[in-house]
């Protein structure tokens, strides 16, 4: 099946974070047509918004733009309390290399040291946008909210999810499963307020 929807990644997990998403509320598409960025040969456009939003839609543009389809991109990140919403835009180069994992988070956490626990509140922040070759765009967000670990936990997810200790959980969004992870995601919840959206755009 050729590809109806492209999201403007070129993270694979990202990519199947959104199949998995959108497999429950419209499954009338074929998870084969949603397809990344890297699968339709896409360019990477320069990211230089101020807000989630911005890049979001910076992104979902160029994308509808190169492959004539309606393009979903997201941009999220950590916002910190005790660091004014920092890493922020900045979360996937927080450490200086883009999405470097591990420097990123040994950097945030040394940062956080000596911060005790009441005050290491912060919050995983999504803006999703899509965007129509015809210049129709809409933008949802979606946020998690959380409390910081002293020191990475599990081995699921990616980026900063290890310390990201979900309010009303024990555990950090490594430790839980995908399904659990995806039920009360910023991306799934930003995801989810796109999708009547979506429905209209793909005449489901």
């Amino acid at each position: 099946m050729s590809a109806r929807l492209v999201l403007a990644t070129h993270n694979a997990h990202k990519v199947g974070e959104l199949r998995a998403i959108l497999a429950p509320v419209l499954p009338g598409l074929d998870p084969s047509s949603v397809v990344g960025a890297r699968d339709v040969g896409a360019p990477e456009p320069v990211e230089d918004g101020v807000t989630f939003a911005e890049n979001a839609l910076i992104k979902a543009r160029s994308l509808a733009a190169f492959t004539g389809l309606p393009a979903v991109a997201d941009d999220s990140g950590l916002a910190v309390d005790v660091l004014g919403g920092a890493p922020g835009i900045f979360s996937a180069r927080w450490a200086g290399r883009h999405g470097d994992d591990a420097a990123n988070l040994a950097l945030l956490l040394a940062q956080l040291a000596d911060v005790p626990e009441p005050h290491r509140g912060a919050r995983f922040v999504c803006a999703a946008a899509l965007v129509t070759p015809d210049g129709f765009e809409h933008v949802e967000t979606g946020t998690l909210e959380g409390v910081l670990a002293a020191e990475p936990r599990g081995a699921g997810g990616f980026g900063y999810d290890p310390i990201l200790v979900p309010v009303g959980e024990t555990r950090s969004c490594a430790e839980l499963t995908p399904a659990e992870k995806n039920a009360i995601s910023h991306r799934g919840t930003a995801f989810r307020a796109l999708v009547p959206t979506l429905v209209r755009v793909l005449g489901g």
